[in-house]
């Protein structure tokens, strides 16, 4: 069953968010006028269509039709439910929800931890993190560590800003400090701060490490990674995967990197925890990092939420170069505008920050290279090395993967594979007609095999070929929407009943139930009992269009008629063939019956 929450939680995060701060969380808004301005998000837009109105609360796209309150944003931007929506703004507004019983979903990586209660193992994680940066500006135990990060040249308003802690070359301190402060040592484990020996006693996982807490989007700790102060062979370490955290969909940095990212509309992602300092403290703020793993599908759906393109950043070694092949792959797969640009000199990003400056950063991430350019010089490095047949035929069977998951994830127009086509022919020694043909095969393969991103949430538009009926009948809702006053023509004559096609009968069903209880009601009230976005959609067209119309009574009356003068000719042609009223209004129910179930079962009627 879906999770339902009260009207009172609803109102109180209405009153606890403002859309225009939300929408500017993930793109770019100018003022204009009353109203604020942006790119729509859900729809190729080169001119700003989407406007948002911080009085009513709403947004609305007038390219393609996408509008609604904060809720339906989140959910079109997001690809999110209707609670999941709830869910994710009552936790940006500090909002708690009540408790509802529904089923945990494991995570099979967690095991005996999927039963553990987020909230708890996210106190715990708070808790643990001030522990730990206690530690660090204790005079004598984060003596070495202070020195450490002084000879990195971390500043100490980085380190406080990123909450920068140490846990003590100790088997038991944070346990014991834990069970001082009445922290017991379950709820440890399920944060993966402890590891579990015989007879059910624990040491503590983190030792003798500079810890750097990860948190999520909204600031939460969920886990932690830590980097060896003494010669452990583990130089980096992170969190076990616990009920709030798993490293393929996670990023460091991210909570302090996404209005950075939403702004410039660039992420810039390396692969270390002092390298996202750093640039941060350099004023990189679109920086982030992956979490001591390869790029991955998680990660590049997080990042297609904020940003329109990514700039790989990788070590310039045999190594780096590999990470940048996959993650190249994965972004094509994701339809993600991707380059990717390689430290020169064997540094990484923090080392060469602080020997070459921000300038030389910034020339080295505007001169990142295309993907396409990128596995071109790849192809074209790797024919030029080898004279091997077996290596040869293998880069060039790679090279066409990869542009045939282009073609596939619409990256690559017609133009731009025919310019690749007539690169390559004389290069490998086969015409246009054969390349075309095996990366026609290709495709298919591709379609058959990966799961490719949708660019967007299908946004429901109204149909302007509509019938002079159903015409009639977004009449009456144009109208009752902007002149809730009017209904006393409408009642008894027209009902929720006459509004079949979605989603205009979930429009109705709401308006009229509204109406009927005299309730006074605005846009935003509507819009706060809708779930669906292709009806929050729609209903906020209908709301601007009504109210770009004049003489509302007259457009109501006349939409009234037509209705009434269909009921008529239906009744006429009813009678005509010997079916009296009450049959009539019978077949009238299960005609309207039929049409609903068919809409939401379409094999109803199959047999």
């Amino acid at each position: 069953m879906p999770i339902k929450f009260d009207n009172s939680i609803i109102n109180q995060i209405l009153q606890s968010t403002d859309i225009v701060d939300v929408v500017s969380e993930h793109l770019s808004l100018d003022r204009k006028g009353k109203e604020f301005v942006g790119l729509c998000p859900f729809h190729t837009d080169h001119k700003p269509s989407m406007y948002v109105n911080p009085v009513k609360q709403i947004f609305k796209c007038f390219a393609c039709g996408a509008g609604g309150d904060v809720f339906k944003f989140i959910q079109l931007r997001e690809n999110l439910t209707f609670p999941a929506a709830i869910e994710r703004l009552a936790e940006r507004a500090g909002i708690s929800l009540p408790k509802i019983n529904k089923p945990l979903r494991p995570n099979p990586a967690v095991g005996d931890q999927a039963q553990a209660d987020p909230k708890i193992v996210a106190k715990v994680n708070e808790w643990v993190k001030n522990f730990w940066k206690e530690n660090l500006f204790d005079k004598q135990k984060g003596a070495t560590a202070r020195e450490y990060l002084k000879q990195r040249q971390i500043s100490e308003e980085s380190v406080k800003n990123w909450d920068v802690g140490l846990a003590s070359d100790s088997w038991d301190e944070l346990l014991t400090s834990a069970g001082r402060a009445k922290v017991k040592p379950k709820f440890l484990l399920q944060a993966g701060l402890l590891v579990e020996k015989e007879n059910d006693r624990f040491y503590d996982k983190f030792r003798n490490r500079l810890m750097f807490p990860i948190k999520d989007v909204t600031s939460r700790v969920i886990a932690f990674g830590g980097r060896t102060l003494g010669d452990d062979p583990a130089k980096y370490m992170n969190s076990p995967a616990t009920v709030l955290f798993d490293k393929s969909n996670s990023l460091y940095g991210l909570d302090k990197a996404r209005h950075s990212i939403v702004s410039s509309g660039t992420a810039i992602v390396v692969e270390g925890y002092t390298d996202v300092i750093m640039c941060h403290q350099f004023g990189c703020t679109n920086v982030l990092a992956t979490l001591g793993t390869s790029f991955t599908d998680g990660h590049a759906k997080i990042l297609r939420r904020f940003a329109k393109r990514i700039v790989l950043v990788f070590d310039n070694d045999v190594a780096g170069v590999e990470a940048a092949n996959r993650a190249l792959e994965v972004c094509l797969i994701q339809r993600i505008d991707i380059k990717v640009a390689f430290v020169t000199e064997g540094k990484d990003p923090c080392d060469f920050l602080l020997t070459a400056g921000k300038k030389a950063f910034d020339k080295m991430i505007e001169n990142a290279i295309d993907v396409m350019d990128y596995k071109w010089q790849r192809l074209h490095d790797g024919l030029e090395q080898s004279d091997n047949y077996t290596d040869r035929r293998a880069l060039i069977d790679q090279f066409l993967l990869s542009i045939a998951t282009a073609m596939k994830s619409g990256m690559l127009d017609p133009i731009a594979q025919g310019l690749i086509v007539s690169k390559l022919s004389p290069i490998i020694g086969l015409s246009a007609d054969q390349i075309y043909r095996e990366l026609k095969r290709l495709h298919q393969r591709v379609s058959r095999t990966r799961s490719f991103a949708v660019k967007n949430q299908k946004v429901v538009s109204i149909d302007n070929a509509a019938t002079v009926l159903q015409k009639a009948r977004r009449e009456v809702l144009e109208v009752l929407i902007n002149d809730p006053s009017l209904y006393f023509l409408v009642s008894g004559r027209v009902g929720p009943s006459d509004f079949v096609e979605h989603p205009f009968d979930e429009i109705a069903d709401i308006l009229f139930h509204l109406l009927a209880g005299g309730q006074e009601f605005d846009i935003s009230e509507l819009l706060k009992e809708i779930e669906t976005t292709d009806a929050s959609n729609v209903l906020t067209t209908l709301s601007h269009a009504g109210s770009e119309k004049g003489d509302l009574k007259k457009r109501l009356e006349d939409a009234i008629e037509v209705i009434e003068g269909n009921l008529e000719q239906n009744h006429r042609r009813h009678t005509k063939a010997g079916i009296g009223d009450d049959e009539t209004e019978t077949l009238r129910k299960m005609d309207l019956m039929l049409k609903k179930g068919n809409k939401r079962n379409p094999g109803l009627m199959a047999n």
